[in-house]
């Protein structure tokens, strides 16, 4: 079966998130790691629009979450959580942040985005032009880097795809280069187009 069939079957052909029928797609939580079956969800047009862009949320289409918090699946608790916390300042979502509960390793995922953190909390990486980078980002290396502890040299030009964020430092990222993960410095990376 299809990952789009395996969703289809688990949320029984509605968003996981605001049980609607219309324009469902494949969303892969971010940062996208191994996304699959227990890194995505089947979600409508509406809420990956407001997911992806903040500007355009809509306090009260999330009233959902009330229930899809609810669910069994990591990926939905895990976006249910990450809403909510960007929608804390209405009043409402903390009530329903304080009811809800995460395993360990489920916090940890929900957590990689920064999502609640307040602004003035937030670590912010940006590459050599000044363009943020977020997890699960492309980059592409702007010069030869050594990496420490090894004889490898990355050589400029190399894509670096699905990058993590050093969420205390905001000039370390990490990201495969090969098959070696390396730390690195986000003054020599470049963020990569979505198309690229």
């Amino acid at each position: 079966m299809s990952l789009l069939q395996d969703l289809e079957n688990r949320s029984g052909n509605a968003c996981e998130l605001c049980a609607s029928t219309n324009n469902l797609t494949i969303y892969e939580v971010k940062p996208v790691s191994t996304a699959g079956f227990d890194g995505s969800i089947l979600a409508c047009e509406t809420c990956v629009n407001q997911i992806e862009n903040t500007e355009e949320i809509d306090a009260n289409h999330w009233r959902c979450l009330n229930d899809s918090m609810w669910s069994q699946f990591k990926p939905v608790k895990v976006l249910a959580w990450r809403m909510l916390h960007r929608l804390k300042k209405e009043g409402w979502p903390q009530d329903l942040l304080d009811m809800m509960y995460l395993e360990d390793d489920e916090l940890a995922f929900a957590k990689e985005t920064g999502d609640h953190l307040e602004d003035s909390e937030k670590v912010i990486h940006r590459d050599c032009n000044g363009a943020i980078l977020q997890s699960g980002d492309s980059v592409v290396l702007i010069k030869d880097l050594k990496v420490k502890g090894s004889s490898m040299v990355a050589k400029q030009g190399t894509a670096v795809r699905k990058i993590s964020l050093d969420h205390e430092n905001s000039k370390y990222i990490e990201g495969k280069v090969g098959a070696t993960q390396i730390v690195i410095i986000t003054d020599y990376v470049k963020k990569m187009a979505e198309k690229e």
